[in-house]
């Protein structure tokens, strides 16, 4: 068929052509904004699932979703080893700006953007990562003790009031929350308590691996109190047809019913995954409606190109020994996987693995259920390690 024609997005962050079975996240989201714009207590949202379930996609579309009720909103990501004062400042730069073109909130935005001036001036010798252009001369003793708890907190306050002031709210959406050191997310939720104590209008939207809450929990005891952690997982049956169903019947294409079963036992309904399997299931049918011979072609294909960008992105930045013991993972099955069964397929002892365990959490790509067991964060993997590294060369 017309490749031109193919209606399926895979990519990271990429929004799928139907955004199947998110309804009822969409909708938690949209009464959270909606209650702290209008000053009542609500709790901000952490959305939080394995790599490929769509989190990015979902907190861009709440975003929309916020926008388009007046809400003010930032976005950044937060990658490895970058502070969050560096995220943040830029973009609340910016959104002040907007803010203070509103006469009712002129006067406190541009006192929130003389805040922001001493805020980042103060912590550069900190967070030497801080790059933001001063609109205002900074005002002594304002967010300017080069303290982040103290300043972040001064900030956010004064940053709630000028939005209170427009009639308005602003929501702050973080990718890849789990990333932020875990000092500078105690700030964070304490500048978010103070706010919810002033009922003012300044909330978190955040998406982050499973291992989120209990960072969080760790930087702050109280911030299972102050957030709802919604999981994001792998589709229902019905929502995973219909991701698939539904973008192909728009350009006038079906499945046989045995060709769409085989790609939902392919996928285990990952939202990524079932984009992959529709693009190269269409690639593959010469004409409708796409067969089960199709999805069978599409398999080697999808696999080949999800080994090729998708799993060896990620296995690329692993060393020799953190290879093996994702190998040794992957030897157990799906998992999780209890420590001790890992350590004794390497023939190691637990706390001999321990800095390795920690460091592969670190980079997102295993965390912990419970304590003591180990699970990969991202789905499939260990179908693709065991791949990767076919041979038993990987216990020596």
């Amino acid at each position: 068929m017309d490749p031109i024609r193919n209606p399926y997005a895979p990519g990271a962050g990429t929004p799928p052509p139907e955004l199947a079975g998110r309804d009822a996240l969409r909708q938690a989201a949209r009464i959270a904004l909606a209650r702290v714009q209008a000053g009542r207590p609500t709790k901000s949202l952490l959305m939080v699932g394995l790599r490929g379930v769509g989190k990015t996609v979902l907190l861009d579309r709440v975003r929309e979703d916020a926008e388009a009720s007046g809400i003010q909103s930032i976005r950044v990501e937060a990658p490895e080893n970058r502070s969050l004062p560096a995220m943040l400042a830029p973009q609340l730069r910016q959104m002040l700006l907007r803010l203070s073109r509103n006469e009712l909130a002129r006067g406190l935005a541009q006192r929130a953007l003389r805040g922001l001036a001493g805020f980042a001036k103060a912590l550069k010798l900190k967070y030497g990562d801080i790059e933001v252009g001063f609109d205002f001369e900074p005002e002594p003793g304002l967010a300017d003790n080069g303290d982040l708890d103290h300043d972040l907190q001064a900030l956010l306050e004064i940053v709630g009031a000028a939005a209170a002031k427009a009639g308005t709210a602003l929501a702050m959406f973080v990718d890849e929350l789990q990333y932020v050191e875990e000092e500078q997310l105690a700030a964070l939720i304490m500048a978010l308590h103070r706010n919810a104590q002033r009922r003012l209008p300044v909330m978190l939207m955040g998406a982050g691996l499973p291992q989120l809450p209990g960072k969080m929990g760790r930087a702050k005891s109280y911030a299972e109190r102050l957030f709802d952690f919604p999981e994001i997982g792998a589709l229902p049956a019905e929502a995973a047809r219909l991701a698939l169903t539904k973008p192909a019947a728009a350009e006038g294409v079906e499945y046989e019913p045995d060709a769409l079963e085989q790609v939902l036992r392919e996928t285990r309904g990952y939202p990524y995954f079932l984009q992959e399997w529709g693009k190269h299931a269409w690639d593959a049918a010469e004409s409708s409606p796409i067969t089960l011979r199709d999805v069978e072609q599409a398999t080697v294909a999808a696999v080949a190109a999800l080994d090729a960008s998708f799993f060896r992105v990620r296995f690329d930045r692993l060393t020799p020994l953190e290879k093996r013991y994702l190998r040794a993972m992957a030897q157990l099955g799906p998992g999780p996987h209890r420590s001790g069964d890992i350590a004794e397929q390497l023939g190691r002892e637990v706390t001999a693995l321990g800095p390795t365990r920690s460091q592969l959490m670190v980079k997102g790509m295993i965390w912990s259920p419970s304590h003591g067991d180990t699970a990969f964060t991202v789905p499939l993997f260990d179908e693709f390690m065991r791949r990767i590294m076919p041979a038993d060369d990987w216990r020596r």
